[in-house]
């Protein structure tokens, strides 16, 4: 799984008010070569919350993002787009588990597929 799609996901257990972001726990992370294109990593960057996805790296043992959100003068240096692009698309969840930051929840990753089904009383 990668932390774009973390970054996305949620906790919808009944009654949870706060379901994002989703905690990691790692059992395995992989590398996957992909492809850099700078325009998505900027049109995708509008689009995630970034203290999530610098948390989220930092689980999977990756500190190289900034803790505050780049400014716009950033945002167009080649540097800091490779950074991001291995964060959001090469690093990934292969094992472990997504965590419920309010009930404590674990939803497991097998084989880099989180597994978001509620049992019949979360629903």
């Amino acid at each position: 799984m990668r932390l774009l799609t973390h970054n996305m996901l949620s906790s919808n257990i009944k009654g949870v008010t706060n379901g994002f972001p989703l905690g990691i726990e790692v059992e395995k992370v992989i590398e996957k070569q992909v492809d850099f294109n700078p325009d998505f990593l900027k049109n995708m960057l509008l689009k995630i919350e970034w203290k999530a996805l610098v948390d989220a790296s930092r689980s999977l043992g990756y500190a190289e993002l900034p803790e505050e959100a780049p400014e716009s003068s950033v945002i167009d240096s080649d540097d800091f787009l490779r950074k991001l692009h291995h964060a959001l698309l090469e690093l990934h969840l292969e094992e472990g588990a997504l965590v419920c930051p309010q009930t404590g929840r674990k939803f497991p990753v097998n084989k880099g597929i989180p597994n978001m089904l509620l049992h019949e009383d979360e629903v």
